[in-house]
C-alpha cells in the first residue's frame, strides 16, 4: 500500500507495474487474505498499526477482484484507469508542438510496438498499452531467471526510454507542471 502510494507519486509506469504484480501474487495466494497475512504482511518491516492498513488494502482489493470478475486473468478497473490516463496524456504530448522530444522518441519506438503487437492476441490494444505488457512480460521472465534475448533486450532499452519520458511528463502533468498547448488552427 505505501510502496503503491509512492510509486503512484513518483513513477506511474512503476505504479502500474507494481499494481499488475500485486494483482499476480493476490491470485497465487488464492485471494485468501490469511495466507497473504501469513506470508506477505506478518513479514513486513512495519508496526502492527501499518501493517492493519496494509491488510486491509489488501482485503479491498480482494474484494475489487472479485467484484470485477478478475480473479484469475485481467487487472483491476482502477488500473486499466491509471492506463488509460497514461494513454491519454501520451496523445496528448504527440499533439503538443511542444514536445518534439517525445513525439520523436515514441516514433522511434513504434517499430519496436509493431513488432511486440504481432504477437499479441489483442492488436487492437493501445500502444502504451502494449509497452506496459512488455516490460511486464520482461519482469516476469527475469523473475524466473530466465534468459532475455538481444533482440528482447534491445525493445526493453527503447520501451523503457519511452516509459520513463511518459511517466516523467505524467508527473510534471500531475503537478501541474507541464504545458499541453493546444494547436493552433
Amino acid at each position: 500500500m505505501f510502496i503503491a502510494q509512492q510509486k503512484r507519486k513518483e513513477n506511474i509506469a512503476e505504479y502500474v507495474l507494481y499494481m499488475w504484480q500485486l494483482e499476480d501474487l493476490i491470485r497465487a495466494y488464492k485471494l485468501d487474505i490469511e495466507t497473504i497475512a501469513e506470508n506477505v504482511i506478518d513479514k513486513m518491516a512495519y508496526g502492527e498499526a501499518e501493517k492493519a492498513q496494509i491488510r486491509d488494502w489488501y482485503e479491498s482489493l480482494i474484494e475489487m477482484m472479485r467484484l470485477e470478475g478478475v480473479q484469475e486473468k485481467g487487472h483491476l478497473q482502477l488500473v486499466k484507469n491509471t492506463v488509460s490516463d497514461v494513454t491519454d496524456l501520451h496523445y496528448a504530448l504527440l499533439k503538443s508542438p511542444k514536445y518534439p522530444g517525445y513525439s520523436a522518441l515514441f516514433y522511434q519506438t513504434l517499430p519496436v510496438i509493431g513488432a511486440f503487437r504481432q504477437r499479441q492476441d489483442n492488436p487492437d490494444a493501445e500502444d502504451i498499452e502494449l509497452c506496459f505488457v512488455f516490460l511486464y512480460g520482461v519482469l516476469l521472465l527475469r523473475l524466473q531467471k530466465k534468459e532475455i534475448s538481444q533482440d528482447t533486450q534491445i525493445a526493453l532499452t527503447q520501451i523503457s526510454k519511452l516509459l520513463a519520458q511518459l511517466s516523467h511528463n505524467y508527473k510534471l502533468y500531475l503537478n501541474n507542471e507541464l504545458e499541453l498547448a493546444e494547436p493552433e488552427l
